[in-house]
Formats: structure tokens, sequence, C-alpha cells
């Protein structure tokens, strides 16, 4: 499994934090590059953030309504395949 971090982008001119309004996937969900998963809004506006990654969602770091500083981990998304499932028997 290789878990990569998706950081809370400067999304305004200089502003230093974010509230997290949704979140638009959960844990286990695939996400792809490009895919919006979460709005935040600014002291200036509400932005949606879009994962700059392929994988699977492994945690979202932070509640919704949690206000969150610029470069923190707001979520984490397996990207290595991680282990695989079970096989069935034939």
């Amino acid at each position: 499994m290789t878990i990569r971090e998706f950081k809370m982008p400067d999304v305004g001119e200089g502003l230093t934090e974010a509230e997290i309004l949704k979140w638009y996937v959960q844990p286990g969900d695939t996400v792809t590059d490009g895919q919006v998963v979460c709005e935040v809004e600014t002291a200036k506006a509400a932005v949606e953030l879009p994962i700059p990654f392929d994988g699977t969602v492994h945690e979202l770091c932070f509640p919704e309504g949690t206000t969150v500083d610029v470069g923190q981990v707001i979520i984490s998304v397996n990207v290595g395949g991680g282990a695989p499932p079970p096989r069935r028997p034939r």
C-alpha cells in the first residue's frame, strides 16, 4: 500500500486557512486525478478542490465544519493498490 497525502492548498491570495464545507468522497471511494473531493470556504469564496492523483480514499483527516490551515493534510489516498482482495474459491 502506498499512501499519498493531499494538503490544503493556498486557495486565495495569501489566505492562511479554509473551512471544509462538504466532503464529496468517503474512505473506500475510488478517486481520479482532477475529481473534486471537497468544497472549502475561505474569507473570500467557496472553492471546490480536485485531487491531483488516482487511488482509493484512505482517510478524511478533518470533519466538515473544521477550519484547516494551509499546508495541513486533509485527505490521504492509497495510490499503490494495497493488498489484493481475497481470492474466491472456484
